[in-house]
């Protein structure tokens, strides 16, 4: 139908808008990152915001891919050039969000994924609140919280069980967060994600090119 075609080429649907800074967090374990790849994955529209961090990388890890490896002494050179959005040290090493690429691509409408922490998403928030939509990624308990991080095998006990403390303490700021989701099925959990994030692209406030839309649509006329 003629009707249905106008519909589906509307020029309102291509209209430019901002970017946006999506911030995914959670208690270490509770499923922040798988969610995060599986985002990525799905959607070519939103890209990883590559950390700098002074740790050095796991098997697999790529500089400049998973994060940006440095020296202890160029991360403190950055902190006081004031090159970070947020940074922070956990468990021994700095993590820190670079500004100047994000800053351009969120001018031309891309969206950038954050795997970080309550504290980075406070300071983040802090100096970009209207670029950010911050969701918390809670574990169905504490029980399978200590499973999932026992499963994974890649820690000691002993590092277990600082996450775990360091896990109740981060979830008392759960309504720190505009969404929080409870991650019972990883399937479940990454819909509801996407659609956040959908909404969140479809304020009114990021649709910057529906200023000039509507100023045609108002000087329009009826034929």
């Amino acid at each position: 139908m003629p009707d249905s075609i106008a519909l589906h080429s509307n020029p309102a649907d291509t209209l430019h808008r901002r970017g946006l800074m999506f911030i995914l967090s959670s208690p270490s374990g509770a499923g922040k990152t798988t969610i995060a790849r599986m985002l990525l994955d799905s959607d070519p529209e939103i890209a990883m915001s590559v950390s700098v961090t002074t740790r050095h990388p796991r098997p697999g890890e790529q500089d400049g891919v998973d994060y940006h490896f440095v020296d202890q002494q160029t991360f403190e050179r950055m902190v006081e050039e004031s090159e970070f959005y947020e940074w922070a040290t956990v468990f021994g090493h700095s993590y820190g969000t670079p500004k100047a690429q994000i800053r351009g691509g969120l001018k031309e409408g891309r969206d950038f994924l954050f795997d970080i922490d309550w504290q980075g998403t406070q300071q983040l928030y802090q100096k970009a609140q209207t670029d950010v939509a911050r969701v918390f990624i809670l574990p169905p308990s504490l029980v399978e919280l200590n499973r999932r991080l026992t499963n994974r095998a890649t820690d000691s006990g002993e590092v277990i069980a600082a996450r775990m403390a360091r896990a109740q303490a981060e979830i008392s700021h759960w309504d720190g967060y505009d969404y929080v989701v409870i991650n019972d099925d990883v399937d479940v959990c990454f819909e509801k994600v996407r659609e956040i994030l959908a909404a969140e692209r479809m304020k009114r406030a990021r649709q910057t090119g529906l200023i000039g839309f509507v100023r045609e649509l108002m000087r329009g006329q009826i034929a």
